[in-house]
């Protein structure tokens, strides 16, 4: 079955959900200057149902608007800087960077230069990204993305098209360069039909060599203690928007970084927060699930909650066959289908079930929950 599923909600562009419009930010840089994340926090809960979603793509998702409320939303949303207040500036590309830079380091020098540079992009499909991941080591290699600009294992930067194992370096102030340039071949080489970089079966042009594989990846982030200040950590990626004030609002925290791994890094935090989260619920992956999901046929989430501590590997619980939650396979996939679970081994949620019709007592008695 196609793994090809839409497109992706902006602020301008919203989508419906079961529980009203889904409306989504994404932090310039990866990063909500305090008094953002204070506004932010603020307008889930004036103009929406008070919750916020991190996303996988390092976005934050406003739940529950109303259509009448949506005008007065994208006004406040674009008066502290959110949004852009021209549409038609609004990119609906995904840049994906890492949250861990530091002012004028290569990923804050080319993530400039690549948002400066977006509108020279060709038309891509609706689900294709960036990352700019250019620290000491890879952040981002686990993270969905098309075009990687990332540490090559010689310690130069390398351009690495998703799906490949190596990828080819890149002069200092070229990266941009490359980058549109490969863009523009996988638009004139089938991207359209193709949806995805590494789903394009043609050979990368002469000029792409893939000499030089990335370096390996660090441990990722959890919660605790970060360099930049403090990283808490969301269940599922959720936070009501009075809480996320209330972090911005701490004492020496002067932003907040929005990463795509369900965490927050307060910058300049030093104290402890008490925000507590169980690290099974970091390594789960749900969608939300009905009824806040149209889509969905049974409720997802509190169904993780229970079985993540007791799973060995990872677990994905789906709605439905979309799988918007999680793109790679897990070790345990509950796909919901007409009210009951089909469960896979190390499957997406739309491939074929090992086993079918399964109620949430016989999955709780399954893995000893």
């Amino acid at each position: 079955m196609s793994r090809v599923r839409g497109w992706c909600p902006s602020a301008w562009r919203p989508m419906a959900a079961g529980d009203g419009l889904l409306v989504r930010v994404r932090p310039r840089l990866a990063r909500l200057t305090s008094t953002q994340a204070q506004a932010l926090g603020e307008a889930a809960e004036t103009f929406g149902n008070g919750l916020l979603d991190l996303t996988n793509r390092g976005a934050v998702q406003l739940r529950g608007v109303d259509e009448e409320r949506l005008p007065a939303l994208l006004g406040r949303l674009s008066a502290t800087g959110l949004i852009e207040a021209d549409p038609a500036r609004e990119t609906a590309v995904p840049l994906l960077v890492a949250p861990d830079w530091r002012e004028g380091d290569d990923t804050h020098r080319i993530a400039l230069a690549l948002a400066a540079r977006l509108p020279e992009l060709p038309p891509l499909p609706p689900k294709v990204g960036f990352a700019v991941d250019a620290g000491a080591a890879p952040r981002l290699a686990r993270d969905p993305a098309d075009f990687r600009i990332e540490r090559g294992d010689t310690g130069d930067l390398i351009l690495r098209a998703d799906g490949r194992a190596a990828g080819t370096p890149v002069e200092p102030g070229q990266e941009v360069d490359a980058l549109l340039s490969l863009a523009r071949w996988f638009a004139a080489s089938g991207g359209a039909a193709s949806g995805r970089l590494a789903r394009n079966d043609q050979p990368l042009p002469p000029a792409f060599d893939e000499r030089v594989r990335p370096r390996a990846a660090p441990a990722r982030t959890g919660p605790g203690p970060h360099p930049l200040g403090l990283a808490v950590g969301l269940p599922f990626g959720r936070i009501r928007g009075a809480e996320l004030a209330e972090l911005a609002a701490g004492p020496l925290v002067t932003a907040i970084r929005v990463t795509p791994w369900r965490l927050l890094i307060l910058e300049g935090a030093r104290a402890a927060v008490d925000a507590p989260c169980d690290p099974a619920l970091l390594d789960a992956d749900a969608c939300v699930g009905a009824p806040a999901c149209p889509q969905a046929s049974v409720e997802t989430r509190t169904l993780a909650a229970r079985l993540a501590p007791h799973i060995a590997g990872s677990l994905h619980v789906s709605g439905c066959a979309k799988g918007c939650a999680r793109s790679r396979p897990a070790t345990v996939t509950l796909t919901g289908r007409a009210g009951r679970f089909d469960l896979g081994w190390g499957a997406h949620a739309d491939d074929a079930p090992a086993e079918t019709g399964l109620s949430v007592p016989d999955l709780l008695a399954r893995f000893g929950a």
